[in-house]
């Protein structure tokens, strides 16, 4: 078992503005990784810019806001749900909902992602694509 020191891993990560010309690559550069729980990658970052859709076929997504504030939208059969996760709060998004972020203006998250599979969309609505 080992500990891991979150205020540690973000003094030297780069900070990630998103756009559409944002890369995997880019976006790994700005995750630490801690390590993996209940197939999961265990991580912080911190970031600005509004996300792709995502999704997880294989497990929730767990977002706790350590700095800022993010808007996540998930998109249900309902329609789309918006939800406000302020500095010291968490959310969890159901496995297998497309769900985008957008930070107000920044956000510094830790999160646990399944790290199986993630889709990845610039769609206005994926589940139309």
């Amino acid at each position: 078992m080992e500990a891991h020191n979150i205020r540690a891993a973000l003094a030297d990560l780069p900070f990630l503005t998103i756009t559409s010309a944002t890369t995997s690559e880019d976006v790994m550069a700005s995750v630490r990784q801690f390590t993996s729980f209940n197939q999961c990658m265990l991580g912080v970052t911190h970031f600005s810019g509004l996300t792709p859709w995502e999704r997880h076929p294989d497990g929730d997504e767990l977002l706790y806001v350590l700095d800022g504030e993010i808007d996540v939208t998930i998109l249900t059969d309902a329609g789309r749900v918006l939800t406000t996760v302020s500095v010291g709060s968490v959310s969890v998004v159901p496995r297998g909902l497309w769900h985008r972020q957008e930070p107000r203006p920044s956000v510094t998250l830790l999160f646990a992602t399944p790290s199986a599979t993630t889709e990845v969309s610039w769609a206005d609505d994926p589940r139309r694509e």
